[in-house]
């Protein structure tokens, strides 16, 4: 099972970075804000959600179906749902990291405007998220997860699934038009952001150890 300081460390990780995006959404369309600090909000949460990801993935290297210790070879040809789950979304996260910087990059220097898109979340990297999540929801994944907070196991592999689905949601509704080169639906773009962020905020704080948890080690 893994360590209750790790668990801690990629809980409040995941809290920072999805409350960064969550910051971000009113930064992007409030016209007090310059763009170039909006994006910034999402590129910071872009780089804890990797971090996170990074201690997900960490926790999940070696361990086998009954928690035995794999070799390297043996752990990189896995098939163990909570490894594969944990990769899926580590990949995923370096491509928000990509689009966040692109945006950032984009937006600097550039004046305040009303309404603006300023993240366009990346189809990919929101696919990614949304296969990992689905894996995730398998009950060996959140027993190998999740094995300290039980109780919560459902509503964390459901809140995260949730948040994915609305960020798969702000992908579409990014995408560019074309022949007008404005995005399909700002209103999806912001909001799915927004609410996937706040799902993944939930999810996340409901991770994190709490005293009365199965103690781990």
């Amino acid at each position: 099972m893994p360590s209750r300081r790790a668990t801690t460390w990629m809980g409040w990780l995941f809290v920072i970075g999805s409350a960064c995006f969550v910051l971000g959404v009113p930064m992007s369309i409030n016209t007090s804000w310059a763009p170039t600090v909006g994006a910034a909000t999402f590129f910071i949460g872009a780089l804890f959600f990797t971090a996170a990801s990074s201690v997900q993935l960490k926790l999940a290297w070696r361990s086998g179906h009954d928690g035995e210790s794999l070799s390297t070879l043996q752990a990189l040809l896995s098939r163990a749902p909570a490894w594969t789950s944990s990769w899926i979304q580590w990949i995923g996260t370096l491509f928000f990291i990509g689009t966040t910087l692109a945006a950032l990059i984009d937006f600097a220097g550039v004046e305040a405007v009303s309404n603006q898109v300023i993240w366009r979340p990346d189809a990919v990297g929101s696919a990614l998220f949304l296969v990992s999540s689905a894996i995730a929801l398998m009950p060996d994944v959140r027993r190998h997860r999740h094995g300290h907070a039980r109780d919560r196991s459902w509503s964390i592999s459901t809140f995260n699934m949730v948040g994915s689905i609305f960020f798969g949601v702000s992908a579409i509704g990014a995408y560019v038009v074309p022949d007008s080169n404005e995005v399909l639906n700002a209103s999806w773009a912001n909001g799915g952001t927004l609410l996937g962020a706040v799902c993944f905020l939930v999810g996340s704080w409901l991770v994190i150890p709490r005293p009365t948890d199965r103690q781990i080690a």
